[in-house]
């Protein structure tokens, strides 16, 4: 083999030796390369956790309400929830010191009233609506009038009718019980001046019996017709005695007559309390604030009428058992809601006596609805009752300003 082979040969393996030297150190550079990348992709996830969570982009957004995953869920101390959601969670609600916090409801003084049928009305269908939403009524005024008004009146007239029937037959009763005891009266005058003559003929009729004048027949026959006059007397007596002032026998059918009488005004106020019942009234004095049937239709369980007095405002809050001893009477609070265009002012006016189970729970799927709660009722002051009038059971958020009564 020659030189020039020798080199031609020797070149190929120079380079082939300086080509296999080369990947030795290859690994350890890309490797490095390979490490710089985790910092940047934890920074980077990092950061993105951060935006996600600060900003809550709609693609974000999208992602939970697809899988039903809701923020904050997977810990018992979410960070990156509306503080109104941890204000429907907590059992123990304070945003600052001294406020307690509590969902509540916008109410009429006294709540609303579902004004029903009267009793003995139940079946009756509405046959005319006297009022409409947002008419301010008083107390007794009729607000609807039931289907069976016609049968109603025709049960009065007819017990009106039987009053005057007894009323006449009292009268007859007593003006006959008069005339009897004046015909009595007469034949007792009678009776006794028949006495009166038999008894002056059995006296002559006697002294000629003694003087043998007259034959014993003559005087046993006018001693009879004396002995019958007198009882003829006795017998009128009797007879007068019945229509006497006291006697049971007349006093019975007066008696008789007068229960009669006092019978048929009894139905006849019976039927006139039926007929009331025709009658839907208010009552109390407030605002028509919805109307739930239409003539026509039988009223259902929840009323025909709803009725408030929202002359005066008022709050109902549902305070967490917890914080309840902190809440007195006279504590000022606010009341604060989307649909209001301003901050509500009032005063804690009522602290309720039972603990019972919360009924205002707000949209929030994980809210926690068997929480016990204290009722407490605030009273809008002067200038907030009439903005909230409109809003009757607008769920509100109350601050209630708990220890620092004004």
């Amino acid at each position: 083999m020659s030189k020039d082979e020798d080199t031609s040969l020797g070149l190929p393996l120079e380079d082939a030796g300086l080509t296999k030297a080369e990947p030795a150190n290859a690994p350890r550079t890309a490797g490095r390369s390979r490490l710089l990348l985790i910092p940047l992709l934890l920074g980077t996830l990092f950061t993105g956790a951060v935006i996600g969570m600060y900003f809550q982009p709609p693609g974000l957004r999208a992602f939970f309400n697809t899988t039903g995953l809701e923020p904050g869920a997977g810990t018992d101390t979410p960070i990156a929830v509306a503080i109104q959601q941890v204000v429907d969670q907590e059992q123990i609600a304070v945003i600052s010191e001294g406020d307690v916090v509590a969902l509540g409801r916008i109410i009429p003084r006294g709540d609303v009233i579902s004004v029903a049928t009267p009793s003995g009305g139940a079946d009756a269908r509405i046959a005319q609506l006297q009022v409409a939403v947002g008419d301010d009524v008083e107390a007794g005024d009729i607000l609807a009038v039931l289907d069976n008004l016609t049968q109603l009146e025709s049960a009065v007239a007819s017990a009106q009718a039987e009053v005057r029937v007894r009323e006449a037959t009292l009268a007859q009763t007593r003006a006959s019980n008069t005339a009897s005891q004046a015909e009595a009266q007469a034949s007792l005058e009678r009776a006794e001046a028949s006495a009166t003559v038999a008894q002056s003929e059995l006296d002559r009729v006697t002294t000629l019996f003694e003087r043998g004048v007259i034959t014993r027949a003559s005087f046993d026959q006018t001693v009879a017709t004396a002995t019958q006059a007198a009882r003829d007397v006795e017998r009128a007596k009797a007879t007068l005695s019945r229509y006497e002032t006291g006697s049971e026998t007349v006093q019975a059918d007066i008696a008789v007559a007068e229960a009669n009488l006092a019978a048929a005004r009894a139905t006849l106020v019976a039927s006139q309390t039926d007929l009331d019942s025709a009658y839907v009234r208010a009552p109390e004095r407030g605002r028509i604030l919805d109307i739930n049937v239409r003539p026509g239709e039988r009223p259902g369980t929840e009323g025909i009428i709803d009725l408030g007095d929202t002359s005066q405002m008022t709050v109902e809050a549902e305070v967490y058992q917890t914080m309840i001893g902190r809440v007195t009477i006279g504590d000022p609070a606010i009341i604060q809601a989307d649909a209001l265009a301003q901050d509500l002012i009032g005063t804690v006016s009522a602290i309720g006596l039972e603990i019972g189970r919360q009924s205002i729970t707000s949209d929030d799927p994980a809210a926690n609805t068997d929480a016990r709660v204290v009722s407490v009722i605030i009273t809008l002051d002067a200038d907030s009752s009439p903005i909230a009038a409109p809003f009757t059971n607008l769920e509100a958020i109350v601050r209630i300003d708990a220890g620092r009564t004004p």
